[in-house]
């Protein structure tokens, strides 16, 4: 029979596997959450990343860009409200401002830009299409089940909308119809991340 191993020990062997860390490896370990950090305050307050970055010596500093950016590309999301909209805005110049090939971005920009247009104007038309469309085969089917089970009169109002069955249903479609949106975004977003 083979020896039991406890977790610790076997932990520690996958750890003497993986040998000793590089200095690359300790200087990304430790800079990509300062690019991250960098990120975060600029989303919130706008400042000048390219004067932020610039403090740092090269090394280093392609590892704060690195974690800038990825920050910056997670956050550009559908334009759901303005507060989305401010934080797209933010996180695209952002980007801009750190890539070098600034061509490349605003061709893929031109693109998120289209879908969000096309988010905004055909998309809002289809989520009021299908809301009303669920909302009046939600109420046909109340009416039904409650004029089966007690009787009431056709003519009754009824507030299907604050209904958990209904807000789920219309949660599960809106997520449905954003779908198509996000799948394009996050398809331009791995583009952005491969630009220089």
């Amino acid at each position: 029979m083979g020896e039991i191993k406890s977790a610790r020990e076997i932990a520690m062997a996958k750890i003497e596997e993986l040998g000793e860390a590089t200095d690359e490896e300790r200087l990304e370990w430790k800079h990509v959450p300062d690019g991250e950090q960098l990120a975060s305050k600029h989303l919130k307050k706008d400042c000048n990343l390219v004067a932020e970055t610039d403090g740092y010596e090269e090394k280093v500093r392609k590892y704060i860009i690195r974690g800038v950016v990825d920050v910056l590309i997670r956050n550009i999301g559908l334009p759901v409200n303005d507060r989305a909209k401010r934080n797209n805005k933010r996180a695209m110049d952002g980007l801009k401002a750190l890539k070098s090939d600034k061509v490349g971005v605003e061709n893929v920009y031109s693109k998120i830009r289209s879908v969000f247009n096309h988010y905004i104007e055909q998309g809002e038309q289809q989520r009021k299409q299908s809301y009303a469309s669920l909302k009046a085969e939600f109420e046909v089917k109340v009416r039904e089940a409650l004029q089966q089970q007690l009787g009431l009169p056709v003519g009754i109002n009824i507030d299907v909308e604050s209904q958990p069955q209904f807000q789920e249903e219309w949660h599960r479609m809106k997520n449905q119809l954003d779908s198509q949106y996000l799948r394009l975004l996050e398809e331009y977003k791995q583009e952005l991340s491969g630009i220089s």
